[in-house]
């Protein structure tokens, strides 16, 4: 039976290419001269410091830039809240979101469903898995789960015959 997984995935190496790009440039800038603007990575989350909030968002900008030059989808970026640190020097933290969350999966098993497409849709982990009788409905899933969700990136891979 036919089958692709519908996943949520992030190239790390190629986040990490683009943070040390963006951290190479932020030290190069003139804007940034003697101030303690940089970019950390732990794992897959990222932290931006900066001395002001104006500079916080240059650094943003910057890392963006890096990401979309390396062909690293941004919209996998949950930006958390705006802290103060020691003076008047501010970070925020970056999570880089990587697998399909249950509310998202959750809603693509209810898209099929309600598109009324011969497919069976299971949530397995972060993935979700979309069997069907034939190619033709399983392309068109795939065309109407990109249609649809748009807030998230999603890729198709392991599609089977």
């Amino acid at each position: 039976m036919p089958s692709f997984d519908v996943v949520s995935e992030v190239d790390l190496v190629e986040v990490r290419n683009a943070l040390e790009q963006a951290n190479k440039e932020i030290s190069t800038r003139y804007d940034f001269k003697g101030s303690d603007a940089r970019i950390e990575q732990n794992e897959k989350v990222l932290t931006a410091f900066a001395d002001a909030e104006f500079q916080l968002d240059q650094v943003k900008d910057i890392l963006i830039a890096k990401l979309a030059k390396r062909n690293v989808d941004v919209r996998c970026l949950d930006y958390g809240k705006l802290e103060k640190v020691s003076g008047n020097k501010v970070k925020q933290t970056v999570t880089i979101q990587v697998g399909v969350e249950t509310d998202l999966a959750k809603k693509i098993v209810r898209l099929l469903k309600d598109a009324k497409l011969k497919v069976q849709a299971a949530i397995q982990g972060d993935t979700v898995r979309v069997s069907g009788a034939k190619r033709d409905i399983l392309q068109e899933a795939i065309a109407l789960i990109r249609k649809e969700i748009t807030d998230t990136p999603l890729q198709f891979n392991n599609f089977r015959d």
